[in-house]
């Protein structure tokens, strides 16, 4: 038995808890904060000791991810790149880099291939990078104004966002180390097995159900530490009685459905189910090694090697899996066997004390083994493993809480799983750190996704409520939505269809477009009646996961204000555009900085941006790197009521809308001198106007300028 006083990784103590936001001096929190930052970046690090060659970082675990080059880069780009968002620093470490590692992949099926190909930084070329980005954030630590308690808006807010996320990915990392090929992979000693296991079927101690008492259940974080934003709020549950098993589903008890045929009968999975498992062939999970039909011969996956199947470790599936398992177990019983719900957890996990897991024996946060141990170890009350060993499945899928939130710096890190095809885990693994390994942790995955996760089963009449499109509620993607896909207001016509119509006027050659900026893409999808390939370019993942989700042809429900706490729902659907599959085929919708464009081969006959130059940090940058993207002889187009204000551009940067050497310098005279050596204006400016929606009673009427510009 490895004592939880041992240290861990790289010489960290473990276990490495989060830290508090307040307490103590603001100078002892600095010193605080940096110790947790160096923490985690050492821990990071150490974790891709396990990988064996070069050919390990550059090969993909899986189709679905990038390799994991990209993670070992990703983590430190995101710092920078939300230091960059948050204007708490002004130049970048490496443009190439930040814009190549800024965003991973995020699969809407386990078909989803991705078959993007990218020229990877070499590992000493990351490693150097790696250095000045932690030089970068720990000379930041010591030095930026720091005041108690930590909130959203102070400069250590987005330092911790930076650690969590980093932590984060120290486990999702360790998850695809695990699926890479064996050979690829080596064992550490700072990254140690657990020991004990029972390797014969019958020794394996039977699990039971234990009654528990309904309750009622109050959601939304309140402890003092970081949080992300889909913790915050308030939800407040009436859960029923119930009965949960005392342990977590054993390699030996899910060895029974198995054994009873569970892959092969359809009757216990449901439609995703089957088509995750007829894809994968699945026979039995994953990590497992062997045949089912041996079950001598089987063997267990860990992160860097192989063991002799411990049939008392916690059986480790995706929710797809853990759910068949429950239908089965329910026809054998003739009891209401299911997953839990979120609540139900809850209620479980208000048995122990503390809302932090420092204050619960388990197998979580680094304290013990780099691997699961026996589901009887860590007795918690009347059950075993309430948090820690594995993650645990839920029925239910992520939401918002009510009054919940985006934090504008990472305004994509919950609301692109409100979909209802993201299931909730609780509970934690041994690899949960930081906010992960708290009891108000709200992560989730797709069903299909493989963490290091498993479930224990309940006896519940609780029914989940799976709604597959809940209506948008956050209050910029649903007045963007209006503005470009709702009524015309005091006939003024619909400006990106306005826009688009012009820029049919002026072009000749109708391959490629480029609409940059281009929100929930109504623009894109009108370019898509008259070019070839478009792609729709935002800043916002907010804004792209609704475009992708109206090109899948789902419909997309939203609500605007009418007045006070009164709103009005409705929808948008593509078909009422005589928008159909083969139009939004061509559209490719990615996230991206305006600032940071990366290189392209291919140039554009079309590049529309509209509503941007004004909302940019640096929009002479822009000018300058969208001017190689346009073949000789494409469009630009500009348009923009040119609003500057300081809080999107520092006023050095403005181009316009100012006074040189004591003349005035408007935004179009600056555009003509910028421009001049590479286009020639083709049209006189002119004046296009649009509504913006913001209640029943209250409209924003802007005149944009737009001016048209033919490259040379």
């Amino acid at each position: 038995m490895v004592s939880q006083q041992q240290d861990f990784a790289s010489g960290l103590p473990a276990p490495t808890h989060t830290l508090l936001l307040s307490g103590g001096s603001s100078e002892q929190k600095r010193q605080e904060l940096l110790t947790y930052f160096t923490q985690t970046w050492t821990l990071y690090e150490s974790l891709f000791d396990c990988l064996a060659s070069e050919k390990a970082y550059y090969t993909k675990a899986i189709s679905l991810r990038h390799p994991l080059v990209f993670y070992f880069g990703h983590t430190a780009t995101f710092y920078v790149n939300k230091m960059m968002a948050g204007g708490l620093i002004t130049d970048r470490v490496d443009d190439n880099i930040e814009a190549m590692m800024a965003i991973g992949v995020d699969e809407m099926s386990w078909d989803d291939l991705d078959t993007s190909h990218y020229q990877w930084p070499t590992l000493s070329e990351l490693r150097d990078y790696r250095g000045k980005v932690r030089h970068l954030v720990e000379t930041f630590i010591k030095e930026m104004p720091l005041t108690l308690p930590i909130g959203w808006d102070s400069p250590a807010w987005v330092i911790l966002m930076g650690i969590e996320h980093e932590r984060i990915h120290l486990e999702t990392s360790s998850v695809l180390i695990r699926q890479l090929p064996l050979a690829w992979v080596k064992p550490q000693p700072h990254w140690p097995v657990c020991p004990s296991a029972r390797h014969d079927l019958a020794s394996v101690p039977p699990n039971r159900l234990v009654a528990v008492d309904g309750a009622r259940v109050t959601q939304g974080k309140t402890d003092d530490t970081y949080g992300w934003d889909n913790e915050y709020g308030t939800q407040v549950s009436e859960v029923k009685p119930f009965k949960a098993s005392q342990m977590l589903t054993s390699n030996a008890e899910y060895y029974e459905f198995i054994t009873a045929g569970g892959y092969q009968d359809d009757r216990w999975w449901d439609k995703e189910g089957l088509g995750w498992r007829n894809f994968a062939s699945a026979k039995m999970p994953t990590f497992w090694v062997g045949t089912p039909d041996q079950p001598e011969q089987l063997r267990l996956r860990l992160m860097a090697e192989e063991v002799p199947m411990p049939w008392d470790w916690p059986a480790e599936v995706n929710q797809l899996e853990a759910a068949a398992f429950c239908r089965w177990k329910a026809d054998e019983t003739g009891k209401s066997v299911q997953l839990p719900s979120e609540s139900e957890w809850l209620v479980l996990r208000e048995r122990l004390a503390g809302d932090r897991m420092a204050e619960v024996p388990g197998n979580i946060n680094l304290a013990w083994w780099a691997s699961s141990c026996p589901v009887d170890r860590f007795a918690q009350g009347d059950f075993f493993d309430l948090v820690g060993n594995v993650w645990q499945w839920t029925t239910t899928p992520t939401n918002g809480l009510e009054g919940f939130k985006v934090h504008p710096l990472y305004d994509d890190f919950s609301t692109p799983t409100f979909d209802g095809k993201h299931a909730l885990i609780k509970g934690g693994s041994w690899i949960s750190t930081g906010n992960e390994a708290l009891k108000s942790a709200r992560y989730a995955f797709r069903r299909h996704f493989f963490q290091h996760a498993g479930f224990r089963y309940v006896v519940s009449s609780h029914q989940e409520k799976m709604s597959l499109n809940p209506y948008e509620t956050d209050g910029m993607v649903s007045q963007y939505l209006d503005f470009q896909f709702g009524p015309d207001y005091f006939g003024t016509p619909n400006y990106a269809a306005a826009l688009v119509d012009i820029a049919c006027r002026i072009t000749d050659k109708r391959g490629r477009a480029l609409d940059i900026g281009c929100a929930t893409g109504r623009a894109s999808f009108e370019l898509a009646r008259h070019f070839k390939e478009v792609v729709g370019m935002d800043y916002s993942a907010r804004f792209i996961d609704v475009a992708l989700q109206l090109t899948s042809g789902e419909d997309f429900r939203y609500v605007t204000q009418e007045e006070g706490d009164l709103v009005e729902y409705r929808q948008v659907r593509l078909k009422d555009f005589g928008l159909d599959t083969e139009l939004t085929g061509r559209i490719q919708f990615v996230q991206g900085d305006a600032c940071n464009l990366k290189p392209q081969q291919d140039h554009y006959d079309l590049v529309l941006a509209s509503n941007l130059i004004d909302r940019l940090r640096q929009p002479k940058r822009f000018l300058q790197d969208i001017t190689t993207m346009i073949r000789s002889g494409g469009v630009l187009m500009l348009s923009s009521p040119y609003t500057w204000l300081e809080e999107f551009t520092p006023k050095e940067n403005w181009l316009g809308g100012i006074r040189e050497n004591g003349e005035a310098l408007t935004t179009y005279q600056a555009l003509q001198r910028l421009l001049a050596a590479d286009f020639e204006e083709i049209a006189a400016p002119q004046d296009v106007p649009f509504v913006i929606r913001e209640t029943a009673r209250k409209y924003q009427h802007t005149v944009a300028q737009l001016t048209i510009w033919r490259k040379r």
